[in-house]
């Protein structure tokens, strides 16, 4: 980690955890429809597409709604439905669903909220190769 990205994760004190990086090479080679491992601890919130098929809309979103569809209550049943309720487990609301489940990688990074960073280290491999570039991160919570 260079100096500077060292500097800004001491920032974050006790806050901070799990630093790794990834070069754009790896990135390339994901296989972005592999699902997890694990069961996200998170409801998935699941809304209809135009062609009527179920789209994932956001993880522990319309939390109370899902309380009022699901019938669960507190904090860890509903923060942590992944952890209470089975894989699988399902409610439905109209053309709302929310589901117990697993994410694929690209859901669990989205377009969405990373395709800036993506477009970004794409330039760069450009210019430099792509195991010239990567992305360090780490997390706060």
């Amino acid at each position: 980690m260079s100096d500077e990205a060292r500097a800004g994760f001491d920032g974050w004190g006790r806050d901070a955890h799990g630093a790794t990086w990834i070069t754009w090479a790896e990135l390339t080679a994901v296989d972005w429809d592999e699902g997890a491992a694990e069961v996200d601890e998170c409801v998935h919130e699941y809304r209809r597409g135009p062609d009527g098929s179920w789209e994932l809309y956001g993880r522990n979103s319309s939390l109370t709604r899902f309380a009022e569809v699901s019938g669960l209550s507190g904090p860890r049943d509903l923060y942590r439905a992944g952890r209470t309720q089975p894989e699988g487990s399902e409610w439905y609301d109209g053309d709302r669903l929310f589901r117990v489940g697993r994410l694929t990688r690209k859901q669990a990074v989205p377009d969405s909220d990373w395709g800036a960073v993506w477009a970004v280290m794409r330039t760069l491999a450009g210019l430099h190769g792509d195991e010239g570039v990567r992305l360090v991160v780490w997390f706060d919570c």
